[in-house]
């Protein structure tokens, strides 16, 4: 089993709004950009074991994107989107990231990410970018939330 203390997660939010809607927005990458501040962009077929390209703010240099590219692991509407970085050659650093989503009611549900560092350098990815993620995952959910609850409020 891996390693937890390597695990980043974010806070968790309740959304009023169905799960399926919270589904929608994350599976909507073309929109990214329009509330995610953390991963700003995304490219993806949505097909398992196809490339997702993230795009990040970069925060050693602001106004730069850190590309990462991860493949896609689990797709589980409404309730589970993951990808995964695998180690390489290039580079020894693999990750899992999971967006989970637990109905609550017909019109409500929770929402948390996580992020397990696999592997050789999984101690030290934590020590260096953990806090980071962590604070950029918890912005994830807080948007997360006030995008559902806009667009459900919208439709209503």
């Amino acid at each position: 089993m891996a390693d937890e203390k390597n695990l980043v997660r974010s806070l968790t939010v309740d959304i009023a709004a169905p799960a399926e809607l919270v589904w929608s927005v994350l599976v909507d990458l073309a929109r990214y950009p329009e509330w995610n501040p953390f991963t700003v962009r995304v490219e993806s077929s949505l097909r398992l074991g196809e490339p997702v390209n993230l795009y990040l703010p970069n925060p050693a240099s602001p106004g730069e994107l850190l590309h990462v590219v991860e493949q896609l692991a689990s797709f589980e509407p409404p309730r589970l989107l993951a990808w995964e970085m695998h180690a390489s050659a290039n580079n020894p650093d693999a990750a899992r990231r999971e967006q989970l989503i637990e109905a609550t009611g017909a019109q409500s549900c929770r929402y948390h990410t996580t992020d397990l560092f696999l592997g050789a350098t999984a101690d030290q990815v934590m020590e260096l970018h953990g806090p980071w993620v962590k604070q950029g995952f918890d912005a994830v959910a807080l948007a997360v939330k006030a995008r559902a609850e806009a667009l459900f409020a919208e439709s209503r």
